[in-house]
């Protein structure tokens, strides 16, 4: 999973494809976090009431604090320091969503499939930020 707007099948230019990455929007990475955090609302309204304070609270919080933490990061960018820390929340984030995804898988809340969907998903996610982390000098303005 690349973190660059690439094109499908292609060769990626690194250097074009930063040219085209303007927000934190713009980034794959991003993207698929975004999608993931409205998928797992979507299912978790379907969590029993029981878990409404508890696992169905922390498995938003958890999906939307990726894209939270990617947002700032982003804008952190003239800091390595600060953009690593934000980056390193996001990869924590991304983590700890997986882990109430297999809470909700074996609770029965969701399907083995479903919850095998978005945890690969969250593994692309964390790919991308361990690329990141591993190479800020790609991504550092200023």
């Amino acid at each position: 999973m690349g973190v660059r707007l690439g094109r499908p099948g292609g060769k990626v230019d690194k250097e074009e494809d930063k040219k085209n990455i303007k927000t934190h929007e713009d980034l794959i990475i991003y993207q698929k976090a975004f999608d993931a955090a409205m998928t797992i609302f979507e299912i978790s309204k379907q969590f029993p009431l029981e878990e409404r304070y508890s696992l169905t609270d922390q498995i938003r919080r958890s999906s939307r604090a990726v894209c939270a933490n990617l947002a700032e990061a982003w804008r952190k960018r003239r800091y390595k320091a600060s953009f690593l820390a934000k980056l390193n929340d996001c990869e924590a984030e991304s983590a700890e969503t997986q882990v109430w995804l297999k809470f909700a898988v074996k609770c029965e809340y969701i399907s083995t499939e479903q919850g095998r969907k978005i945890y690969h998903t969250y593994n692309q996610i964390l790919s991308g930020l361990v690329k990141m982390i591993n190479h800020p000098e790609n991504w550092l303005i200023g």
